[in-house]
C-alpha cells in the first residue's frame, strides 16, 4: 500500500521537504569504511569541511553565516527590538582593582569609573523589568558580551530576571564572554562588520558609556547611520557628559561646518540610569 504523502518527510518547521535530509547524510559519512578515499579532505562533505569553510575564496560565504546565524537564533527567540549597550571593558565592578591599569594614575581613574559599571548594571535592571511587560521580546539588553561594562549590562538584565544578549568578538585579549550573558544568545564573531550589524538591526536604544576605541567606534557607527538615515531615529544616549566632552568638541564640528548643527541634538548625556531611561519611556510615550 502506497504511504500518504501527509505521512512523508517533513522539517521541523512542518514544511513538507522530501528531500534527504543533510544531517543524515553527515551522519552516515561519519560511518563509512575508512579508506584512502573516504579519508581524503577532498570527499569531506563541503558543509562540514571546515578546512574548506576557512578558505580565502569562502569569505562571502562566511560573512553570510555570520549574519544568519545570530538572526535566526534571534528571530527563533521571537527577539523583536534592543537596548543597545557600549562601553569600556576596563572599567571594574565597584570594589574591584583596575586590572589593565599600567600606572597609579591610570589605576584612579578606571577605579573611579566603577561608578558607570554600577550606572550600567541600574540600566540594563531597568530595561529588563520593562522587558518583562513583551515577554522579554522587546527592549531586550544587548552587549558585547565582554568584561567591564558589558559584564555590568548583562549582570544587570540577569538581576532584573531578563535575558540578555552577549554579541562577543574574537581579540587577543579582555573578550572572553562574561557568566552573565544568556548562554542560548552568547554569540561569537570573527567579522567586526557583521557583529555591529547586529548591534543596530534590533535597537531601540543605543546607551554609551565611557570606553576606549571600540567603543568610540561603536558610537560613531551608530551615530552615521542615524545622521545619514540609514537607520531611524533612536535615542542615543552618553553617560557622563564631562568624559565625552572632554575627548570629543561635537560644537567645534558643527562651527567648522563638517556636521549640521542639528545633528549635535541627535545626542543625549545622562549622569544616570533613571535619566537614561527617562529619554527612552518619552521618546516612545511609554
Amino acid at each position: 500500500m502506497a504511504r500518504s504523502r501527509k505521512d512523508g518527510p517533513r522539517r521541523k518547521d512542518g514544511v513538507w521537504d522530501p528531500l534527504k535530509d543533510n544531517v543524515a547524510d553527515r551522519q552516515a559519512a561519519a560511518g563509512l569504511p575508512k579508506t584512502p578515499q573516504t579519508e581524503s579532505p577532498s570527499y569531506r562533505l563541503a558543509y562540514v569541511d571546515e578546512d574548506f569553510l576557512c578558505r580565502e575564496e569562502l569569505r562571502p560565504v562566511r560573512l553570510q553565516l555570520e549574519l544568519l546565524k545570530v538572526e535566526m537564533a534571534l528571530a527563533e527567540r521571537g527577539i523583536r527590538s534592543t537596548v543597545v549597550l557600549f562601553g569600556g571593558a576596563r572599567i571594574p565592578a565597584p570594589g574591584q582593582s583596575a586590572w589593565a591599569a599600567r600606572n597609579e594614575t591610570q589605576r584612579k581613574s578606571l577605579e573611579a569609573a566603577s561608578v558607570y559599571y554600577e550606572e550600567a548594571q541600574k540600566f540594563a535592571a531597568l530595561c529588563g523589568k520593562y522587558s518583562a511587560i513583551y515577554n522579554h521580546q522587546e527592549y531586550v539588553v544587548v552587549t558585547g558580551g565582554g568584561p567591564g561594562v558589558m559584564e555590568a549590562g548583562n549582570r544587570g538584565a540577569t538581576e532584573a530576571g531578563a535575558p540578555s544578549i552577549g554579541l562577543n568578538i574574537m581579540l587577543p585579549h579582555e573578550q572572553a564572554p562574561n557568566r552573565f550573558v544568556t548562554p542560548e544568545l552568547s554569540f561569537n564573531f570573527h567579522y567586526f562588520a557583521i557583529r555591529k550589524m547586529h548591534f543596530m538591526m534590533r535597537a531601540k536604544a543605543v546607551a554609551v558609556f565611557p570606553g576606549g576605541f571600540g567603543t568610540l567606534d561603536e558610537m560613531f557607527e551608530a551615530l552615521t547611520l542615524i545622521q545619514t538615515r540609514r537607520m531611524e531615529r533612536v535615542p542615543l544616549i552618553l553617560f557622563s557628559e564631562s568624559f565625552w566632552r572632554g575627548i570629543i568638541n561635537f560644537e567645534a564640528l558643527a562651527e567648522f561646518g563638517t556636521i549640521a548643527p542639528d545633528d549635535v541634538n541627535l545626542i543625549s548625556f545622562v549622569e544616570t540610569a533613571d535619566q537614561a531611561w527617562k529619554i527612552i519611556a518619552d521618546f516612545y510615550e511609554h
